[in-house]
């Protein structure tokens, strides 16, 4: 029972910094779309 409730809290707490730099790279990708689809619609 501890140890399960251990791993749950551990793995909350690492989740947090992975969903932030999941947002972090996809807001990354979508500029650099864009910036594509600028040069390309000039």
């Amino acid at each position: 029972m501890i140890v399960s409730l251990l791993y749950r809290a551990t793995r909350a707490l690492l989740s947090v910094p992975a969903a932030l730099l999941r947002r972090n790279t996809a807001k990354h990708a979508e500029l650099l779309v864009l910036q594509h689809e600028n040069t390309v619609l000039r």
